[in-house]
């Protein structure tokens, strides 16, 4: 298992070696995927070549994830570069259809190639690892059709072996649970309107300040379905009547805990597309 890693970890760093044999720009949100990139382009960078760190600055993703990218990207010492975009202002994207993510990936894949453009770039590379390539993911469609590359991917790094590099590496953000876009926490088909992003935005962040760092609060209608870990559950139901009268004052009617617990893509689970690929 150690030589299998050790194999791996040396085919990425030649993998990254030989894309920022020029100047590279890498999709950074500042999760532990595009730091590992960062950190390993950075390094494997000969000194006049520029690494960009491009950030996007979105409706669709909570405005922390903006301040965590620009620190890391500080951390690396790359070149950090944030675009702003209003996912809602597409209106195939607004109403949330199945191919959302598809159609978001695209946008913002076709912004920051013509950023490389602009600068000149070489490489556009993202951070798609192992696990990902076998679960529900419509946005790699839009990364493949635009010739983005995935190096995690290619070296065959597991989502637990991008950590635990990471780790290795010293990276502040190696163990950072994922952070998908808010779109995922509303049911396809339902509008995608701002002040309800905001609004499970806003209850997130104080699920996770209430001791709870992995979590999902989708919502259906008037019904918010809140996701964490089996082994939480106690805890959860100790904070109960606590946590209730908060997530009311923000604006939920009914509070719930999905018993299934925690589960990536949970609103993915009645999609035949979905249940073809896993």
């Amino acid at each position: 298992m150690k030589r299998d890693f050790t194999e791996k970890e040396e085919k990425l760093f030649s993998i990254m070696k030989q894309y920022t044999s020029r100047d590279a720009c890498i999709a950074f949100s500042g999760g532990t995927d595009s730091s590992l990139l960062l950190k390993l382009a950075v390094e494997c960078a000969k000194e006049d070549i520029k690494i960009y760190a491009v950030t996007f600055d979105t409706v669709l993703h909570p405005s922390c994830d903006l301040e965590i990218a620009k620190k890391v990207a500080k951390e690396m010492g790359a070149i950090h570069k944030v675009i702003f975009i209003n996912e809602l202002e597409d209106s195939g994207i607004r109403h949330n259809p199945v191919d959302r993510c598809y159609r978001c990936k695209k946008l913002l894949f076709e912004k920051l190639m013509d950023f490389a453009g602009e600068i000149c770039a070489g490489d556009v590379l993202e951070g798609t690892n192992e696990d990902d390539l076998h679960v529900y993911r419509p946005g790699l469609r839009a990364v493949r059709e635009m010739g983005v590359k995935s190096p995690l991917a290619e070296a065959g790094l597991t989502k637990q072996e991008v950590r635990s590099l990471a780790e290795k590496l010293g990276i502040s953000v190696a163990n950072r649970p994922a952070a998908p876009c808010l779109a995922t926490r509303l049911p396809y088909g339902a509008d995608l309107q701002t002040d309800i992003l905001r609004k499970i935005e806003a209850g997130e962040t104080y699920l996770k300040q209430a001791g709870f760092p992995v979590v999902r609060l989708r919502l259906h209608e008037n019904i918010a379905r809140i996701e964490i870990p089996v082994s939480d559950f106690s805890s959860f139901i100790e904070k109960r009547q606590e946590i209730t009268e908060r997530l009311k004052q923000t604006g939920f009617s009914y509070i719930t805990l999905d018993m299934e617990g925690f589960r990536s893509g949970s609103m993915d689970e009645t999609l035949p597309e979905a249940r073809t690929e896993k």
